[in-house]
């Protein structure tokens, strides 16, 4: 969610060569690829908070997801309107995150959410959430979407082979000494074949267009707590924050 849509598809396109899908609405959303994951980027609305909302999952059978998900109790699913291109069905897991569910031929799906999956040098490799039920909500995951599951040193992990989910726990005196984070979605984390290459194509970016430069990291006393906070996570070696100030972890792989 972005007060700056527009302008974050540019960024994504131009330092990250995600592609934006064809169909995009102009005035409802912004959709880019690396060519397995879509991020949709939408506009913000009142009472809707700006940064990460939410992510998605597709699966061989919705039916049995949802199943699946309705015997943890307190956990509910809702069908979606048609003009959603990726999500019939939206759910939440046993700590509040909201995710969507997606079936190969559901009649709503098209977009980037349709095209064969690419292999692209700079690519999607982690969305990280920040949760005070990391192990419930990591045995939900799996027990529901049979991800894979091990036990990492800051939490849990699952992933379908090319994505990974990581799980953090939330404490609150993680932020005394800068500005307090709620649970939920932390940061994004690429995969580039090279960190130089990418700063280097992040500085030649802004000098053609200031407005994609990257938000400063680590600025006074807070800003180093947080960006502290934020590199422990261990799938990334360098960090940054784009136009609108979202966490990206980065890692050469």
């Amino acid at each position: 969610m972005s007060d700056q849509y527009a302008l974050q598809g540019r960024f994504y396109q131009a330092v990250f060569g995600m592609r934006m899908a064809e169909d995009t609405r102009p005035e409802r959303a912004v959709t880019v690829s690396d060519g397995y994951v879509g991020l949709n980027i939408n506009p913000r609305k009142p009472g809707r908070p700006a940064g990460l909302d939410h992510f998605g999952l597709e699966v061989d059978d919705a039916e049995a997801a949802c199943e699946r998900l309705a015997r943890h109790r307190g956990v509910h699913f809702v069908k979606r309107p048609t003009t959603r291109p990726f999500a019939g069905i939206s759910a939440h897991d046993p700590a509040g995150n909201v995710f969507d569910i997606s079936q190969a031929d559901m009649e709503n799906r098209k977009s980037v959410y349709v095209e064969k999956p690419r292999d692209e040098p700079r690519r999607i490799s982690h969305l990280a959430i920040r949760t005070l039920q990391v192990e419930e909500v990591a045995r939900f995951y799996e027990e529901v979407f049979d991800l894979e599951r091990k036990r990492s040193p800051l939490g849990e992990e699952l992933s379908d082979g090319r994505v990974t989910l990581v799980l953090m726990p939330w404490d609150i005196r993680d932020y005394a000494d800068g500005g307090i984070v709620r649970p939920g979605p932390d940061h994004i984390g690429f995969t580039v074949e090279s960190i130089e290459a990418l700063k280097e194509r992040i500085a030649g970016v802004g000098d053609n267009n200031p407005h994609l430069r990257p938000q400063p990291l680590g600025a006074g006393k807070e800003g180093a707590a947080r960006l502290a906070l934020f590199a422990k996570c261990a799938h990334g070696s360098w960090q940054l924050a784009d136009p609108d100030g979202i966490l990206i972890d980065v890692a050469e792989g």
